[in-house]
């Protein structure tokens, strides 16, 4: 992705734009004019272009404009290839090698108008590393939320991803021992779901109590806990625990999806990683099968969601099998709208509702009084989500830039 042409919104006074998507979830408006000052929306006029021919008016009138998105769960340290060398290697590597991944992960991300992505752990905590050691100088947008390692219990899945608590330290005081530099915890309360047996469910691997632990604990440090869970009791125990966000969610259950909306906890459904193996698996084996139906029962689940008012944000899992970065939030989009949410409704998961549980607050709605930042995608709403690997500009808090 190559810079053509950079302004600053000093040089512009308007901008018209053929579709707007704002990331409220409200219908599509067309032929939109924005009126721009010191670098902040002043005016949205969508009654259509007036005068085209006075100065400073910037021409995306073949373009749809939405907020940049966010992918709220991704593992930057691992790439979306099925090569179990590659992905062990990927697991052992040393902080130089993973640098060099973390950077390409970043640019796949940019490229397709994500600016910011929420990691899900790693090992080694390379992922936090980065943040404090290279961000800055590789001078990216995008805002990058690291988890550093994961929590789980031991002997029990997780070790991809994070490690467990010292013998005799309980979770809570595990997380007080190590959470310098951290954006939010990461907790693993469940395994994996199986590929040979639909709708296995594992046993918790934190109960209630030192779940809620944790969370009071976190909220002390002002800190949000995202929690990897698979199933009705794992998912419980983490819900009743006053968790921010249910990472996964597979086989929930309606039960705990009305719970979700009561407390107000945000679900990140990752549905595309189903899609992805159902992909790799050899066709007519058991493992090809039971991905399909795991997706199927997660797509319900998600048109449930949508029934319940729980709020979704947009999370692939990049870095899992088959699940790329920056190119997996189009498969995700595709599969909320195919679950039953509109386009606005969709990219709102993927905008906003990212944004709220990123605690991001420079962008995520279009909107009079906000800095001018958003992407501008070729053609019209209808290409969309397929669309968004054709990304023609990026405007940053009044910095605008073509991209080829």
């Amino acid at each position: 992705m190559e810079l053509l042409y950079q302004g600053r919104m000093s040089d512009i006074n308007f901008i018209d734009a053929g579709w707007v998507i704002d990331g409220s979830g409200c219908s599509v408006s067309e032929n939109v004019r924005f009126g721009i000052k010191n670098g902040c929306i002043v005016s949205i006029n969508d009654s259509g272009f007036k005068d085209s021919a006075i100065n400073g008016v910037v021409d995306l009138s073949s373009c749809t404009i939405l907020p940049p998105l966010v992918d709220s769960h991704v593992h930057l340290c691992m790439s979306g290839t099925d090569d179990p060398e590659v992905r062990q290697r990927q697991l052992d590597m040393d902080f130089v090698e993973a640098e060099k991944i973390i950077s390409k992960h970043i640019a796949q991300h940019l490229s397709y108008g994500i600016l910011a992505v929420r990691d899900g752990g790693d090992r080694h905590a390379h992922a936090l590393r980065y943040l404090n050691e290279c961000h800055k100088i590789i001078k990216t947008p995008i805002k990058i939320k690291v988890a550093g390692k994961a929590w789980h219990r031991t002997g029990r899945y997780g070790g991809l991803i994070g490690r467990p608590p010292h013998n005799g330290c309980s979770l809570a005081e595990a997380i007080n021992n190590s959470s310098d530099g951290i954006d939010h915890i990461k907790v693993v309360n469940s395994g994996l779901n199986s590929l040979k047996e639909f709708g296995k469910e594992t046993d918790p691997q934190f109960g209630t109590k030192e779940l809620s632990d944790a969370v009071n604990l976190a909220d002390k440090l002002r800190l949000k806990v995202m929690v990897h869970a698979n199933g009705k009791r794992p998912v419980a125990a983490a819900v009743a625990s006053g968790c921010h966000s249910i990472e996964h969610g597979f086989f929930m259950g309606d039960e705990n999806l009305e719970l979700m909306t009561e407390k107000n906890i945000i679900w990140v459904p990752t549905a595309c990683t189903m899609k992805a193996y159902s992909e790799h698996m050899k066709k007519g084996s058991i493992e090809h099968e039971v991905s399909l139906m795991n997706l199927e029962h997660q797509l319900k689940q998600i048109a449930k969601a949508r029934k319940h008012g729980v709020t979704i944000a947009l999370g692939t899992d990049a870095g899992s099998t088959g699940v790329h970065h920056g190119s997996a939030v189009i498969e995700e989009l595709s599969l909320l709208i195919s679950a039953g949410y509109s386009l606005p409704e969709a990219i709102k998961c993927a905008t906003l509702n990212g944004t709220i549980l990123l605690g991001i607050d420079e962008f995520g709605l279009i909107e009079k009084g906000k800095p001018v930042t958003f992407i501008a995608i070729n053609g019209e709403p209808s290409d969309l989500p397929a669309s968004l690997s054709s990304i023609k500009a990026i405007c940053i808090n009044g910095i605008l830039k073509y991209l080829e």
